[in-house]
């Protein structure tokens, strides 16, 4: 199983505001792009992959929306306005909550109103953890045990805090290279480098 957690800081949690901020400074299409590279390959998808996608601009709790490609099943397309559009029905779902709730939205597809420190808490549970960093080990010569998690960010770099809070959980830092990338590349080079073992 390959896990991706990507922390959008800057991402509405209304699915209006979401919408409506596309190719603005929220850069909600990252959430799409890096949706569609985790979960889809050509003609088909991948089996074995979660995605959490952590939706932070908010007023009340962040979202936290859970893709489970195994059990998903009427993905209805791949391009980033239908990716989108379902990460929006995702938060539309959601109204209302309090914290710490799950809804399921559709099949393979459930929202939390769970923040990113506590998500990646429990996924230390099972999970091996990685972090991108460009002082990290090189992926290449990462040996991976079981449920390897990475930890992605959107444009807004994780805070110096939340490093420190990573590492006391066990979260081992991995390079993809000297150039930072788009959460949405950096999955592309993960699936790569995992495939070819």
């Amino acid at each position: 199983m390959r896990t991706f957690v990507l922390r959008a800081r800057a991402a509405p949690t209304e699915s209006r505001k979401l919408l409506a901020s596309i190719g603005q400074e929220a850069h909600p299409e990252i959430l799409a792009h890096t949706l569609m590279n985790a979960i889809f390959v050509a003609q088909s998808h991948r089996p074995d992959v979660t995605v959490y996608l952590v939706l932070e601009s908010t007023r009340d709790f962040s979202r936290t929306i859970r893709f489970e490609a195994n059990a998903m099943h009427d993905i209805g397309g791949f391009d980033e306005r239908a990716l989108l559009d379902k990460i929006a029905r995702a938060l539309d779902a959601s109204t209302g909550m309090g914290k710490d709730e799950t809804r399921p939205v559709e099949p393979g597809v459930t929202v939390r109103t769970v923040a990113f420190e506590r998500l990646v808490q429990e996924l230390a549970g099972d999970h091996q953890l990685f972090v991108m960093d460009p002082k990290g080990t090189p992926i290449r010569e990462q040996v991976f045990d079981g449920n390897p998690c990475f930890l992605l960010t959107d444009h807004i770099p994780m805070p110096k805090k939340t490093f420190h809070g990573l590492e006391r959980l066990g979260a081992k830092k991995l390079t993809l290279g000297s150039r930072m990338l788009f959460a949405s590349q950096c999955v592309v080079l993960i699936h790569h480098a995992l495939d070819q073992r």
